[in-house]
């Protein structure tokens, strides 16, 4: 059982939804994006997706792109990654943390390397978005055996044949992408994403959480409201973007919290 694990069983105990919040690791700077990742928590973040900034993120709109580009700008690093995820840990060991992100940065580091430091420092899960499940060998099953979930996408154009593959090997919760294309692109959709998501649960056990296109307390609710949770990322970032100041933020983060776990 990792921390992801028993996130979801405290909240089906409570009937709550999951609200799961997306920062980028170094956005604007380390100092300030860590201490957003610390008040998530407190603003009623159920699970922490931190996205490791990557030179390439072909699966990212403009507002995550440019938030990468200002941690890698600013000198954002793996290590310096992790090591937030340390200074995190200091202050809070249970709310789980799910490194999201592109297998690049992990292959140069090197898998099994990048898994001791990774687990080391609090890491539950991982969403390598650019890894298939044909490369399941690659890292999925050696972070699973490392004690970590790795999650994985569901999307739109997933059909009947392709989600068993996806399904195989996947832990913690299912991501189903709510719109087909890049983050912060278009609004999900609840009468779209709410079959679909019953789709998915008729072949899995797992928590079926929606991303993309989430980006009002109103919308958190509606999508969580037909799934086990919603994910909130490009919203967040660009709050963050605009300069608003940490307490502005986190009452933003807040507001999308109730409105999931309202559901």
């Amino acid at each position: 059982m990792t921390r992801i694990d028993d996130t979801f069983a405290r909240l089906k105990s409570q009937g709550k939804k999951a609200f799961v919040s997306y920062i980028m690791a170094g956005d604007p700077d380390v100092a300030q994006s860590l201490a957003v990742m610390r008040g998530l928590p407190g603003a009623g973040v159920d699970i922490i997706e931190l996205g490791l900034p990557f030179t390439d993120p072909m699966a990212d709109g403009a507002t995550i792109q440019l938030a990468g580009q200002r941690a890698l700008e600013g000198g954002m690093t793996l290590d310096k990654t992790l090591q937030m995820v340390r200074d995190f840990r200091a202050e809070d060991n249970t709310t789980p943390i799910v490194m999201m992100g592109y297998y690049n940065p992990i292959y140069a580091r090197g898998v099994d390397l990048f898994l001791t430091q990774a687990v080391s420092a609090g890491i539950d899960g991982l969403i390598i978005v650019d890894l298939p499940p044909e490369e399941d060998d690659e890292l999925c099953i050696p972070a699973q055996k490392a004690g970590m979930n790795f999650i994985r996408l569901a999307t739109p154009t997933t059909d009947a044949k392709r989600l068993p593959k996806v399904l195989q090997n996947t832990s913690g919760f299912v991501y189903y992408v709510s719109v087909t294309g890049i983050t912060g692109a278009a609004a999900a959709q609840a009468a779209d994403v709410g079959p679909e998501v019953a789709r998915i649960k008729q072949s899995t056990d797992l928590p079926v959480i929606v991303g993309f296109g989430i980006n009002t307390p109103e919308a958190a609710c509606t999508i969580a409201g037909v799934a086990d949770g919603c994910v909130v990322g490009s919203a967040i970032v660009k709050e963050i973007a605009s300069g608003k100041s940490l307490a502005e933020v986190l009452a933003f983060v807040a507001a999308l919290a109730a409105g999931a776990h309202s559901a």
